[in-house]
């Protein structure tokens, strides 16, 4: 029984066991079904919407398509449009010449026509005028011949008379106009030179520049005299070994003179004196060793000032020797005008008189800065050499041109000049050198140049009173009109003059002037 109960359970199971299985399979069945069938009407749907799509893109494409097809053809008409221009342009230039080529032959031809009948009248014409020519040959030599017979000359005689007649009346009017011409040209060249050299003088402002022989060294103390002397002078002596100068070391508070004609050397001993003081170390052995070390500095500057000189004169091209010797010029002095600033006063004065007169005004500065450095020998044998002489060997050894060596040699007449230049640079040296304060003599010379000038007048008779003027550059003399008469006056100062140049020596020139004045006096009562 229990046996019986327990298959008919356990056989209930595996039935609804398979019962089970088989309805779960129905499910999944049907479920499966219904997802494919969904799945496909949202195939459908989709497929729908993208044939739509489709269709729209499509309507879009074609519209856009027939615009630009309807713009392609719009170019193309207006390219079609203006070749046909440009054709119908090219036709009506062609119609155009074609109607000037056939007008220019009509008018050639008759051209050619008129030329022919222009070349028969001009034959015609011709034959007309060689008969009339014959025919006043005819006559001309006819007349001749009564006129040989009349006055009894020959035609040659009477040519060769009218010839010198004609001669003897040119030579009298060109001399007439020659001389014509040098009374004008001597009443306005002076009056021109003037106005050259004053426009000149006028447009240069130099300073006056006195160098000296001494040079004064201050110190602060009056100790430091004896560390520069030394224990028995030996520093003071080897600082004059070195330098070349003479130290002068006396009572003058706090100063220390140095003396030496060559500025070169005088600046040299300077320079060492003032390192030493301010070192301190004053020793024989660093004495030498300051003073080795300022020559070259000194060097160096030298080399400095004459490349500052060149570049603000606006001169190129110019050898490095001679602008070591434009640098020199500055510790050289002449009659106590400092050379450099006389040089570069010159070749201002150059430059402005050279333009003035339409010449090349950078060769005038270029003659007018190198005409005095002769004066800056670097050897005895150069000391034996006039200075404008060895200034213009020094030029033509250093490849100067032609006009500037003549200008440089012949500024004081040692050769003889060849070129408009030189006497442009003989007139600046002097104007440079005649302005007042420029340069300085001793003055009890001075004052006794000037009395022998007025000696020399007063040893002529009929002299009253005579004056020396402008720094003895000019001798006024008044003479007694009692005993010179206005032609001895003009023979008087000539005499004066001659007396002058042979007799006393002088920079420049002497203006002589005599004035003779007659004076009626009466009183009324």
């Amino acid at each position: 029984m229990e046996l019986n109960t327990i298959l008919l359970i356990v056989g209930g199971l595996v039935l609804g066991i398979i019962l089970g299985y088989f309805i779960a399979k129905s499910l999944e069945k049907s479920n499966a079904s219904k997802l494919i069938k969904d799945a496909k009407n949202e195939a459908n749907s989709i497929i729908k919407q993208a044939k739509n799509d489709g269709e729209s893109i499509k309507k879009d494409k074609i519209l856009q398509a027939k615009e630009k097809f309807i713009e392609l053809k719009a170019e193309h008409e207006k390219v079609i449009l203006s070749r046909d221009k440009k054709m119908a342009e090219a036709e009506k230039r062609t119609r155009d010449k074609e109607s000037q080529v056939s007008s220019e032959l009509a008018k050639s031809k008759k051209t050619n026509q008129s030329l022919e009948d222009k070349i028969k009248d001009y034959n015609f014409r011709l034959e007309f005028l060689e008969k009339k020519k014959d025919e006043v040959e005819k006559a001309h030599k006819s007349q001749i011949k009564q006129l040989e017979v009349i006055s009894g000359l020959s035609a040659e005689d009477a040519k060769a008379q009218l010839v010198e007649s004609l001669k003897s009346e040119a030579k009298t009017d060109a001399m007439s106009y020659l001389q014509n011409t040098l009374e004008e040209a001597k009443l306005t060249a002076q009056q021109e030179a003037k106005k050259i050299i004053i426009n000149s003088i006028q447009r240069i402002g130099t300073e006056e520049a006195i160098d000296n022989c001494v040079s004064v060294f201050n110190i602060e103390s009056d100790d430091v005299k004896g560390r520069i002397i030394g224990r028995e002078g030996r520093n003071i002596r080897a600082i004059e070994a070195a330098t070349g100068v003479e130290i002068i070391v006396d009572d003058t508070p706090e100063a220390i003179i140095l003396s030496c004609f060559d500025s070169v050397r005088r600046e040299i001993a300077r320079l060492s004196l003032h390192k030493l003081v301010t070192d301190g170390r004053i020793h024989p052995a660093r004495i030498e060793e300051i003073v080795k070390k300022t020559e070259k500095q000194i060097e160096q500057e030298i080399i400095e000032v004459g490349k500052r000189t060149v570049i603000d004169l606006g001169i190129h091209g110019l050898h490095p020797e001679l602008i070591k010797l434009v640098g020199r010029m500055k510790y050289r002095s002449s009659y106590g005008q400092n050379l450099l600033q006389h040089s570069r006063e010159v070749a201002k004065l150059c430059g402005v008189m050279a333009a003035e007169l339409g010449l090349n005004p950078k060769l005038a500065k270029r003659a007018g800065l190198l005409h005095d450095i002769g004066k800056v020998p670097s050897s005895e044998a150069d000391m034996e050499t006039p200075h404008a002489i060895l200034g213009m060997q020094w030029a033509e050894k250093h490849g100067e041109k032609p006009e500037v060596c003549n200008a440089i040699g012949a500024h004081h007449d040692e050769i003889e000049m060849t070129t408009l230049l030189s006497p442009i640079i003989q007139v600046c040296d002097a104007i440079s050198g005649a302005r007042p304060g420029a340069r300085r003599q001793v003055l009890d010379s001075y004052i006794q140049r000037l009395k022998d000038l007025e000696d020399v007048a007063f040893g002529f008779t009929g002299v009253n009173k005579a004056y020396a003027i402008q720094a003895g550059r000019e001798l006024r003399v008044i003479v007694e009109s009692e005993k010179v008469t206005d032609e001895q006056a003009a023979n008087l100062s000539f005499e004066i003059s001659q007396k002058i140049q042979t007799d006393m020596t002088y920079p420049g020139q002497v203006k002589v002037t005599v004035i003779r004045e007659t004076r009626a006096v009466n009183i009324a009562k």
